[in-house]
């Protein structure tokens, strides 16, 4: 009996290598991935579907109108995204970065990719599903943070008519300037992989214009990438002392860039990418009434080359940087390095080396506990020196704790050399040091820490906001005298805690944050210029 057992097994399995699975398809079952991996079984029909706004389960009348008046995704916008079609070998890996492509669109806040059915001709059926959420915003959005409010106007919709593309007209007014701003955005020009993007904004003080195609990497099979981009700004630029302007200067900025890649597609679990294009970036500067110290005009024209390795390592998890959302964490490596030599013969101001460089990586250091951490370098070498080169060091780290409480933390280290006239180390309200102004501090270096308690919900208010919330202390400072601000303070440190919103139903901005953050550190000189609380109001991407 044993040996007649071992014999049918033997069969079963030969069927199911040599005869297109038969096994699972005569039990009705679809086969495992890795069953139809090995089968080289081909992609059949590919069924779309797309949730509505709001589940059929709720009854509510408003709701019911909601998915009324939006309009749906087309299943030809999320057919645009998919890296697979019709005829091609079944395999997961592309499955999976298809589900990732799709969760990135900002009109989608869910999407699986998964198999429905097998056939006896050796192809199975895929179904892509997707959730959308509302993307139209007419209307007033408040933020304020570092002392200073923030209001904006706006007609936005990044998922215009179905078709995701992105259309913006907002006024916006803050600490630096108002705005008129109308942009328009596409992620598949054309049903194809190529993007676009196109802005014009009339500034109080100047104008911004902006217009890039490209064809990126978006996947680590693809072969080939390329880009043309052009920006013309006029503007005010400043320098700051303690959250004021110290100096001020008319501001005129050009650049011009084409470029591209090439890779022999994946290999294991990563890719290696050749890099390489032109780029010419200019900036002309004249004094106004407030300038005491004019830089100097510069252009830097280069041809580059570049090399990039990027590495697939990535998990599926929930409730780190978004609240009630699947988040795709990846703990694969990324070296990244372009050389370029601006020269006076491309009509640089200089000769220079110029250096751009990223190393990161992720780890997993136990049971739901990652650190992520990376190193980059951005600058040039001019006159037997670095000039206007900054290294920055930065890691940020996770521990769950439970399902809805997570520990988090980041350190970030900034060293800045013989930065141009024009660029400055800052440290404040707006970029991580919450209890404090905006650009409270600079320097030719900084350090900025993070401890942050993370707590997520279930609670879902009107089944619009997942909720949140936070208790956090900041700690930071800068080092070396900057030209215009002065002597740094030293530490700082701060303490608050704070509401976290994340958009259930909405793709216009992931997370909202109002925090509540008290400076612990007041210099006796300074006191004045700091409130006992600041009150922040923004929307971030993340947590």
């Amino acid at each position: 009996m044993r040996f007649i057992f071992a014999m049918a097994v033997a069969i079963g399995l030969l069927a199911v290598t040599s005869d297109g699975l038969t096994q699972e398809v005569a039990t009705g079952a679809v086969p495992q991935d890795r069953q139809l991996e090995s089968g080289q079984a081909r992609i059949g029909s590919i069924v779309i579907e797309v949730d509505e706004i709001f589940e059929h389960e709720i009854r509510t009348r408003i709701y019911h109108l909601a998915n009324k008046l939006h309009i749906s995704t087309r299943a030809a916008t999320i057919a645009d995204q998919l890296l697979f079609h019709t005829g091609d070998v079944f395999q997961r890996r592309v499955l999976d970065e298809t589900e990732r492509l799709l969760r990135s669109q900002r009109y989608l806040n869910a999407a699986s990719v998964e198999p429905i059915s097998y056939h006896e001709d050796n192809t199975v059926d895929i179904k892509v599903r997707v959730h959308e959420v509302w993307t139209l915003s007419p209307g007033i959005s408040l933020g304020r943070k570092g002392g200073a409010n923030s209001v904006r106007i706006e007609l936005d919709d990044t998922n215009f008519l179905g078709l995701g593309k992105h259309i913006a007209l907002d006024r916006s007014s803050n600490n630096d300037r108002t705005a008129w701003r109308l942009g328009y955005e596409d992620p598949n020009l054309f049903s194809t992989r190529w993007t676009m993007a196109l802005s014009h904004a009339q500034l109080s003080d100047g104008n911004d214009n902006l217009f890039a195609v490209k064809r990126p990497f978006l996947t680590l099979s693809d072969r080939w990438s390329a880009a043309a981009a052009t920006s013309d700004t006029n503007t005010t630029g400043a320098r700051y002392a303690l959250g004021e302007i110290a100096d001020q200067y008319e501001l005129h900025r050009k650049s011009f860039e084409v470029g591209g890649g090439w890779s022999s597609g994946l290999q294991g679990n990563y890719a290696l990418r050749y890099l390489g294009g032109f780029r010419y970036q200019s900036r002309d500067f004249e004094a106004n009434d407030r300038t005491t110290l004019l830089p100097d005009d510069r252009v830097i024209a280069y041809p580059w080359f570049g090399l990039e390795r990027v590495e697939e390592d990535y998990l599926k998890v929930r409730n780190l940087d978004q609240i009630g959302r699947t988040e795709d964490l990846n703990l694969g490596s990324v070296a990244h390095l372009e050389l370029g030599l601006a020269s006076t013969s491309f009509g640089a101001t200089d000769n220079a080396l110029v250096v751009n460089a990223l190393l990161q990586s992720g780890f997993e250091l136990g049971s739901e506990q990652f650190g992520i951490g990376s190193f980059a370098i951005n600058g040039r070498y001019e006159g037997g020196e670095f000039r206007n080169t900054v290294a920055d060091v930065a890691g940020r780290f996770y521990r769950r704790q439970s399902p809805h409480r997570v520990l988090y933390g980041s350190l970030r280290f900034t060293r800045a050399m013989h930065l141009d006239a024009d660029e400055q180390v800052l440290l404040g309200g707006d970029n991580g040091l919450r209890g404090y102004p905006l650009r409270y501090q600079a320097g030719n270096a900084s350090a900025l820490a993070v401890i942050e308690e993370r707590f997520y919900t279930n609670w879902q208010p009107l089944k619009l906001f997942n909720v949140g919330a936070a208790v956090f202390v900041d700690a930071g400072r800068t080092w070396g005298n900057d030209i215009t601000a002065g002597a740094p303070l030293g530490w700082l440190v701060d303490a608050g805690f704070g509401l976290r919103l994340g958009n259930a139903r909405s793709g216009l901005g992931n997370v909202l944050h109002i925090d509540l953050a008290f400076p612990l550190t007041r210099d006796k000189n300074t006191a004045s210029k700091i409130d006992r609380m600041q009150l922040l109001i923004e929307t971030r991407k993340s947590f």
